[in-house]
Parts: structure tokens; C-alpha cells; sequence
């Protein structure tokens, strides 16, 4: 980038997961024709076999050497780039005539690079923030051999064609409007009927799981927040305060669990009304930068399946581990099969009795091996009140997302004085779980989009079963079949366009219809109908429709 743009300004460029980037600052975005200059020279440094070359300056020589570099003087300064090396030190690696700071390791030369791809480029803020300058970032992705490479780039392929965003619009789903503002999602017919069946699904199986349901509202009073905790530590992701009531602050809420911690305190508890296990499917607002929104995935205003758990420390070991089953049984039905976790514990500043930290950490990893689940521990990456556990899955082409959490919480049962009668008749303390297995509707939406590729299951799909009438004569003939098949449970539309079969067909398949039903002459005449399976090659003619009905039926089945 220095040799094709002399003044460019360069902040910082790390590995990210498959690949690097490094972010710019050149004045102007990066065109594609500049991509494809930078990737021939590329080619060229690794053709030349350069040297990397580690030094270790202090950092007086580190600022010097950086003079005409801003973002790497602030890096210094601030004293990141001797983080990890030591304090007033920093290494740098040279590569012929460039140099940076890096605390590596570096392959030995350029020669070990052999199959590389710069990928894209796009805007960034430098640190994150929005108030800062906005950067220019180019993605690239390295591998061993031109094969992993070619593979990995078939990948990428694969994943914009399940991109839930362009899916979202070509199936009708959902949409953004500009008018209303970043990170906010509209819901369109076909969509909102896929939400409110995952949505019926959570709210009937945690009813069978002895939850119970509340209903909380979405703002609340400042000293509830602050009661919380939340605008000590969480006060950048809310959204500004309204004055309401003669200058009373309301906030809206960026979680629940202060609410369902309101609907404990509402009675005296007793340990024989716990476990308490409340439910909501409550939608929450959180300010997220618009430089990090994407879709579905990372959204301003979302549902959350979200859960808390009251419960005696006693009780502890064996909720986690129900909950953990049910976790994963939640996550099958919608057809994730591959799953691993990461068990995050007790940080260096921390509250709560260290010996119930242990307990409530063991218990956190007897669940995972319980259910045989395969996990990492990340030492010290708990919240400062409690261990948990992250759920991932891998979807259908081996991307891993992070879904499902589960969080012990010390603190909350401290900030609000949360307590129960014991069978000593003294008032103690519970332990609160903090709980969301699809993380929130919206995003676990998008994953089920791309995972499927739009081609939901039949027990999701919005529109079960398309009928297409071959002519006008047919419509009354149609119209009584998908009553027939209606009266079953299914969802069905009939298709009495104007239009050909041929493009009647390529709509169905297009908006990926589990089962297609064309209805002609021969179809009137003897109560039949040709039926064509989504996952079938051709079309079956002369099938009865009570038959159909029966097989379209079993086709669509709910889990359990």
C-alpha cells in the first residue's frame, strides 16, 4: 500500500478467524481496480522470498521510528504496543523496506506464503468508534495450499448465496427502511408467520418445562437501572434517558432480567416454591454502532427467549444440567446437530463467595460432560458475577455461531436483596440463572436462513404447499383443495395468476415451497392432483388428495 499510495496512514491489521485485515487511511475508499494492483505486488514479495526480521526497541526509538505515522504513535503512546512484550518495550518485524509494529511470531520469509486472496474492502472506524476517523479496511484470507484456498473461497460463495439478508428479500421475509432508522427490522407477512412459529414453539415448550410465562414493559425508571447496575456498566449500550413525570428519567430496556428480579420480590419466597423459572419472549433495545449492524445478526431492537432462574444453591448443579438438556433439545428440533461450548470462569476482579464460584463452576462443567458436549475453558472470561456457558453450533456448511447462553449471577441477588425462607426458617440469598437458548428470535431467524438456505422445514416453511391451477378453469378445483388441505393444519396458497404453468412453477421453487400441487383437467375429473416434493426429482400424477393431504401432513409434522 506505501509504494502505490506514498501518504497512506496505517493503523492496525490482525489474523480475525480465516483470514487478516488492515486498515488504511488513504484519503478515498479502495476500488477494486486498487485491489487487484495491491494483490499483484503481493505476488511479487513472495515470489522474492523476503526476510521477516524481529527487533526490540524501547519506546522513544518506537516513537521516532513512527514520526510520520499517527495511529502507530497513539499505539505507543498509550502504551498497547507493549502489551504482552514488556513495559516501555516493543518489537517491530522489517520485511525489506517495511516496517511495523507486531508482536508476531512471522513465518521465517515471504516464501511460506504461497496461496492468498485479498478479499474486499470496507469502512472502519479507527478503535471502533464512530466519532473517530473512519478508516479503509482490506480483508484477505491466507491458507497452505492453492487447493485450501480454492475450497475456502467455494465457501465463501456458498455463504452469500445463504446470505439471510438477500434471502430475507428475495422470500418476502423482512426488510429495513431506511425511515425507520439503522438496525431495525420490519417484518413482512411470510416472515412474521415464520416468527410466530418459532416464537409458539419456545413458548410451548417452556411450558412443558415448567416455566413460568410473565409479560414485562419496555421502559422502566432510571433507579431501577441503577439498582441493576446497568448504567454503571452498561450505560453506552442504552439507549438516552427520556424525561417523563415532571423530570423522571425512563430508560427502555436493553435486557429483562430487572423485571423478572421485580416479579420475585412481588411475594415472600419460600425453598419449597423453588426452583423459580420465569419466561418471556421480551423484546429489548440496545444502541449498537451502526458500523457493526448487520442484518438480523447484529440488530438495534430484538426478541429475546429469555429466561431467569431462582433457586437455592443446593438446587444449583441440577438445574444447570436440565437446563443444558434442554438447551440442546431446543437447538435439534430446528435441526443443528453439530454443538460445542466454551465454559468461561471466575475473573481475576470478581464478587461472591469464591467457594460457591467453584461450585457453580463445577456444576457448569459436569453439565457439559454430562451431556458429553465437547468444550473449551476460557479462564478468566466470566463475567465479573457469575461462570457460564456459551452454546455453538456449526451450521450446514460448517460455519460455527454462537447461540445459546447460560449465566450464573451473584451479583443481581445482592443489588436487590433478593431472598428466601430456608428450612430453618432463616432468610438466605438465592442464586439467579440467567438464560437465552436462541439468543434472540431475530438472529436466530437469520441463522435458520442461512443454515437452510431459505428452504425451511416443512414445520417452519411459511407457505407448506402451493397449488397451481394449469388454467382458469381450474381455479374453483384449486380453491376447494386447499380448503381440503387447510382443514389439516397446513398452510397453503393457491396460485390463480395469469400467468403460464411454466412461471406459476418457477415461482414456487423459487420461493422454495416444501410441496407443489398442479390441478388440471384430469385432476378435476377424478379428485387428484399432481404432487412435487421440494426434495424430489419430477412430479407424481393422479394422486389422490386425501392422500396428499396425509403425506403433505407427515411431511410437515413439528418436532415431537
Amino acid at each position: 500500500v506505501l509504494t502505490s499510495f506514498p501518504g497512506a496512514q496505517l493503523a492496525i491489521g490482525p489474523p480475525i478467524t480465516d483470514g487478516f485485515y488492515y486498515d488504511f487511511d488513504i484519503g478515498r475508499p479502495f476500488t477494486p481496480d486498487d485491489i487487484e494492483l495491491l494483490e499483484g505486488k503481493m505476488h511479487k514479495i513472495l515470489a522474492e522470498d523476503q526476510p521477516f526480521d524481529r527487533e526490540v526497541i524501547d519506546r522513544d526509538q518506537g516513537l521516532e521510528m513512527f514520526a510520520d505515522q499517527r495511529f502507530k504513535t497513539e499505539i505507543i503512546t498509550d502504551g498497547e504496543a507493549s502489551q504482552g512484550v514488556g513495559d516501555g518495550v516493543i518489537t517491530v518485524y522489517r520485511n525489506h523496506d517495511f516496517v511495523d509494529l507486531c508482536r508476531g511470531p512471522h513465518v521465517r520469509s515471504t516464501g511460506f506464503l504461497s496461496a492468498f486472496k485479498l478479499l474486499r474492502s470496507a469502512g472502519a472506524y479507527w478503535r471502533g468508534d464512530e466519532h473517530n476517523p473512519q478508516l479503509q479496511r482490506i480483508y484477505g484470507t491466507a491458507w497452505n495450499s492453492q487447493k485450501d484456498l480454492d475450497a475456502y473461497l467455494e465457501r465463501l460463495e456458498e455463504a452469500d448465496r445463504r446470505d439471510h439478508r438477500k434471502l430475507g428479500v428475495a422470500l418476502d421475509l423482512f426488510s429495513f427502511p431506511s425511515e425507520l432508522g439503522s438496525g431495525l427490522a420490519i417484518w413482512h407477512p411470510k416472515g412474521a408467520l415464520v416468527r410466530k412459529i418459532i416464537e409458539d414453539y419456545s413458548r410451548n415448550t417452556h411450558l412443558a418445562h415448567n416455566y413460568d410465562i410473565v409479560s414485562t414493559p419496555h421502559v422502566a425508571k432510571a433507579n431501577l437501572w441503577e439498582t441493576s447496575g446497568h448504567l454503571d456498566f452498561y450505560a453506552e449500550g442504552m439507549y438516552p434517558a427520556m424525561e417523563l413525570d415532571h423530570g423522571q428519567e425512563y430508560y427502555v430496556k436493553p435486557m429483562n432480567c430487572p423485571f423478572h428480579i421485580l416479579v420475585y420480590q412481588s411475594s415472600a419466597r419460600s425453598y419449597r416454591r423453588l426452583p423459580m423459572r420465569l419466561y418471556e419472549l421480551g423484546t429489548v433495545y440496545r444502541y449498537e454502532r451502526s458500523g457493526v449492524l448487520h442484518g438480523l445478526l447484529r440488530i438495534r431492537g430484538f426478541t429475546q427467549d429469555d429466561s431467569h432462574i431462582f433457586c437455592t444453591e443446593a438446587q444449583l448443579a441440577e438445574e444447570l444440567q436440565a437446563l443444558l438438556d434442554f438447551t440442546l433439545m431446543v437447538l435439534r428440533d430446528f435441526g443443528f446437530t453439530d454443538f460445542e461450548a466454551d465454559l468461561s470462569t471466575k475473573p481475576e476482579k470478581a464478587i461472591g463467595d469464591p467457594e460457591l464460584w467453584d461450585r457453580a463452576t463445577d456444576a457448569l462443567r459436569a453439565s457439559l460432560e454430562v451431556a458429553d458436549l465437547p468444550y473449551e475453558v476460557a479462564e478468566g472470561e466470566g463475567a465479573f458475577y457469575g461462570p457460564k456457558i456459551d452454546v455453538h453450533v456449526r451450521d450446514a456448511i460448517g460455519r460455527r455461531w454462537q447461540l445459546s447462553t447460560i449465566q450464573v449471577d451473584f451479583a443481581q441477588p445482592e443489588n436487590f436483596s433478593l431472598e428466601f425462607n430456608s428450612p430453618q426458617n432463616t432468610r438466605e440469598r438465592p442464586v439467579m440463572i440467567h438464560r437465552a437458548l436462541m439468543g434472540s428470535i431475530e438472529r436466530f431467524a437469520g441463522i435458520l436462513i442461512e443454515h437452510y438456505a431459505g428452504a425451511f422445514p416443512g414445520w417452519l416453511a411459511p407457505v407448506q404447499a402451493a397449488i397451481l391451477p394449469v388454467a382458469d378453469r381450474h381455479n374453483d378445483y384449486a380453491a376447494g383443495v386447499a380448503d381440503e388441505l387447510a382443514s389439516l393444519g397446513l398452510r397453503v396458497e393457491v396460485d390463480d395468476h395469469d400467468d403460464t404453468l411454466g412461471e406459476k412453477v418457477r415461482r414456487a421453487i423459487t420461493a422454495k415451497t416444501p410441496a407443489v400441487l398442479v390441478v388440471g383437467d384430469d385432476d378435476v375429473e377424478h379428485g387428484t392432483v399432481g404432487l412435487r416434493l421440494r426434495d424430489d426429482e419430477g412430479e407424481e400424477r393422479g394422486v389422490p388428495v386425501p392422500d396428499a393431504g396425509r403425506r403433505l401432513v407427515e411431511l410437515c409434522a413439528p418436532p415431537r
